[in-house]
């Protein structure tokens, strides 16, 4: 297996996959052998591009091409069923986030997973960012001193109204556990384990079953507190994604340049060039990949995406809990207020008549 390229099969042939067929025309230690999508115009159509077969279903398409690994980019609510299908026959598995709708079923995908004796791992594309990389080095190296806060933001106008991300059904909620999967994930990357949550959720604007806007606060276990703001409808117009705040400086990872500052100078040290999602994609096959075959250690393992349902699955009980301590004699100095105000006019009134 160490001198040959691995062959992936592709289950789903939506919008996500097309990132992983751009990925795989670029690398060379793996190669992609079949898609499979319940519309077979659409996975013959994929296929095409990289000369390679299309199915109608894994099932067929596992039951026609000899692979060695499978990457599962179909709706979360078939992910339980999909993973384990390919896992129960000894396939390794790259599934994309979340892992699950639940920690119960994530916990059956980990144990398919170890009693095959293959790799399960849940997509997580900024880990594989290499700024995030050399941003996670820099707050490892200790120069922005002791962390004290972690903020991170996705952010942005998408009408959702007709797309399975927002039928709760489909997807096990809304952007809570779209985004969100990808910020708990990043947060525990740089900040090891998360201990508490809380969650806010802002007017919903598009008129959808699920949230659209949410403020999230977690507090790592080693007490780092951490904000993650999320939206479908409405875009912070930010040029940074991750921001963390250290005793001794800042840094800031962004889409188009990441920097960071100690606070000893005025300079900002620019250190990326942003975001490069075919690269982050490549990487995170290729990573996959030389796990397998024993070469790399895997960068998120199938605990890691356990731990991200799981903290997402707190976020919905603490946004379903939360709730709102009144101002007290809000409403009676606003009336007072009110009434000064007119009374006063009316004097003035009389002064000047």
């Amino acid at each position: 297996m160490t001198n040959k390229k691995l062959r992936f099969g592709l289950v789903g042939a939506g919008a996500i996959a097309q990132s992983y067929i751009q990925a795989f025309e670029s690398t060379d230690i793996a190669e992609l052998v079949a898609i499979a999508d319940v519309d077979l115009n659409r996975a013959q159509s994929s296929a095409e591009l990289l000369g390679c077969q299309g199915f109608s279903s894994y099932e067929a398409m596992f039951n026609e091409v000899e692979i060695d690994a499978a990457i599962v980019c179909t709706p979360p609510i078939t992910h339980l069923e999909v993973c384990r299908y390919l896992l129960e026959r000894k396939v390794n598995v790259l599934c994309e986030k979340p892992l699950s709708v639940n920690s119960a079923s994530a916990k059956l995908m980990v144990a398919a997973a170890k009693d095959a004796g293959v790799i399960l791992t849940m997509a997580s594309k900024f880990r594989y960012v290499e700024d995030v990389i050399r941003a996670k080095q820099i707050v490892s190296s200790g120069i922005l001193g002791e962390i004290v806060l972690f903020e991170n933001a996705f952010t942005g106008r998408v009408d959702m109204s007709k797309r399975w991300n927002a039928q709760p059904q489909i997807s096990g909620g809304g952007v809570l556990i779209d985004n969100g999967t990808h910020s708990v994930d990043i947060m525990r990357y740089f900040l090891g384990s998360l201990a508490e949550i809380q969650v806010v959720e802002g007017k919903r604007i598009q008129g959808l079953e699920v949230e659209d806007t949410v403020q999230i606060f977690v507090k790592s276990a080693s007490g780092v507190r951490g904000n993650i703001d999320l939206s479908w409808s409405i875009n912070k117009e930010l040029d940074s994604y991750i921001r963390i705040y250290g005793s001794q400086g800042t840094i800031s990872v962004g889409w188009k340049e990441s920097k960071y500052r100690q606070s000893s100078s005025s300079e900002w040290v620019v250190f990326g060039k942003g975001y490069n999602k075919v690269q982050a994609f490549r990487s995170q096959i290729e990573n996959f990949t030389k796990a397998i075959k024993g070469e790399e250690t895997l960068l998120i393992t199938a605990e890691d995406g356990l731990a991200s349902v799981e903290a997402i699955e707190a976020a919905y009980a603490a946004m379903r809990q939360v709730s709102w301590t009144a101002i007290a004699h809000q409403n009676n100095y606003a009336a007072q207020a009110h009434a000064s105000q007119a009374k006063e006019i009316e004097m003035r009134g009389r002064e000047i008549s």
